[in-house]
């Protein structure tokens, strides 16, 4: 994995030059060009500007396939993280107005509803304040923002097509790449008729009946959010839910999901997408026994993975910077790609963590290191992360899976559990769930936790600090708790997998 070797400040101050600038006698027109301005981008262009390094950062978003288009900030900020938390946001709300108002005293709630347009336009022009925040950042700190889309035309030249179509040469000491990724499209016939993440949050129209392809961390917060809001969402699964992380939880997560009144199809992809003289997509598919099926959709979402955005900056033209199998940037643990002064950070390094916080650390981490003397490289262990689905799954550390692969023998202390705030309208008994994976033999030292709960990151961010100091279960059953909250739970684990007995809960 990028940068996770372990290094002393002074062997990390040795090694992460790329050339000594004071023996290099070119000019350039900048010391670091940025290509992307995305999370990772405006962290390195940022800080590195405020080191006193001459920086400029080229940011053009090309329109998805289905014409959608969008401002400076980047995947997170325009169609990823932010859109998604407020669209979980408003079907949070409604879930409550519908199944919980009524029973807390508040009378004429259950019918509410939610009108899409008023939704997606007021999260959309929150996201046009944050497009122009990032640009007036940039410009205090005396960033030159190029609107334009960057190639190389050699390794130390980027030729940017500006929106009138015309181009602007721009020489650079140094490069970074970060242009992230974009959502992968299905090879079926008639997947033009399909949209992506980079357009649900921004569609004119309703999106009604919803067929999600996929069953990513996009696909089933996409699909959650949707049957949240009040719409028909089915998730269509070829293999298994929420690949990488720990399936335990995954498989935890499509039952609540179900409950909830989202439809799965397993086993399945579809064969071809049709658009019939009403504007409906109708989707073929074989079902898990072969047998060939029909539906019909208002919309169809792809949610199948995403792709690094590298194919159009001409790589070969910057000296041949090297690709792993998987298409993504092969990086050091410096981030220097082969070609020592052009660096990669975010989704599209090989074996890196596809996270907006990652991307942003990278990003100051290696301008500390070029123009401050940093000695900090990117550190991929233990790092928190939450995925938005109904009923929220918050992680940091290890899958039971991978801990046991590793270490053979773990003990997993766990427990199901209701929140105090659902007892009153019965929303579900022992429906949460959490679980903390220990090493036995290095007295219990934790090696992951995992919370199926509401606001599951609040608590998996803290968790996270304790992990990274090296915590071991008797740091946690040494905690008092707070009560009565959903994370007091962490601080009293008491059974184990091992033994066998009934992990839920009968009372306070």
């Amino acid at each position: 994995m990028a940068g996770t070797e372990d290094l002393s400040p002074a062997a990390i101050a040795a090694g992460a030059k790329d050339v000594d600038p004071s023996k290099d006698a070119k000019t350039y027109d900048c010391d670091l060009l940025v290509i992307g301005g995305g999370s990772g981008g405006l962290s390195a262009a940022k800080k590195a500007a405020d080191k006193g390094a001459k920086v400029v950062l080229c940011d053009f978003v090309r329109p998805s396939p289905a014409g959608t288009k969008w401002g400076l900030g980047g995947t997170c900020v325009n169609v990823g993280c932010i859109p998604k938390k407020l669209f979980h946001t408003s079907a949070l709300i409604g879930e409550n107005m519908k199944h919980a108002a009524k029973d807390y005293g508040w009378t004429g709630a259950e019918d509410v509803k939610c009108d899409w347009g008023t939704l997606s336009n007021n999260v959309t022009m929150y996201i046009r304040s944050l497009n122009w925040g990032y640009k007036t950042e940039l410009n205090k700190r005396g960033v030159n923002y190029v609107n334009g889309f960057a190639k190389f035309v050699d390794p130390h030249t980027i030729e940017a097509t500006l929106p009138d179509d015309s181009k602007k040469l721009i020489t650079a000491r140094r490069v970074l790449i970060a242009t992230g990724g974009r959502p992968t499209l299905l090879k079926c016939p008639g997947a033009e008729h399909a949209v992506t993440s980079d357009d649900i949050f921004r569609l004119k129209n309703d999106p009604g009946k919803t067929l999600v392809v996929g069953a990513s961390y996009v696909a089933l917060e996409c699909a959650g959010f949707l049957t949240g809001i009040g719409r028909d969402a089915t998730v269509m699964v070829r293999s298994i839910p929420l690949r990488g992380f720990d399936q335990d939880m995954a498989k935890k997560i499509v039952e609540h999901m179900i409950n909830g009144g989202t439809k799965f199809i397993h086993g399945a992809i579809p064969d071809k997408i049709e658009l019939d003289a009403a504007g409906k997509k109708i989707v073929h598919w074989k079902d898990a026994e072969g047998k060939p099926q029909t539906d019909a959709f208002d919309t169809v979402l792809m949610a199948i993975g995403r792709t690094p955005e590298l194919a159009a900056l001409d790589l070969a033209a910057a000296g041949g910077v090297a690709l792993a199998e998987n298409g993504k940037v092969k990086t050091d643990k410096f981030d220097r790609t082969s070609v020592p002064h052009i660096y990669a950070i975010g989704d599209i390094i090989e074996g890196g963590l596809e996270l907006t916080p990652v991307a942003i650390a990278a990003g100051k981490h290696l301008a500390e290191r070029l123009y401050a003397g940093g000695t900090t490289v990117m550190d991929y262990r233990a790092v928190p992360t939450t995925v938005f689905t109904p009923l929220e799954y918050g992680c940091v550390g290890m899958s039971e899976e991978d801990a046991a692969k590793k270490f053979g023998m773990i003990e997993v202390y766990h427990t199901y559990f209701t929140p105090l705030e659902w007892q009153i309208p019965h929303l579900g008994e022992n429906v949460c769930y959490m679980k903390l994976i220990v090493n036995p033999f290095q007295n219990e030292k934790v090696l992951g936790f995992h919370v199926l709960a509401p606001n599951a990151g609040e608590m998996t961010q803290a968790v996270a600090v304790a992990i990274r100091m090296g915590a071991t279960k008797g740091d946690f059953d040494a905690t008092i708790g707070i009560h009565p909250i959903v994370a007091e739970e962490m601080v009293s684990l008491r059974i184990n997998k091992s033994s066998g007995d009934d992990a839920k809960k009968t009372g306070c």
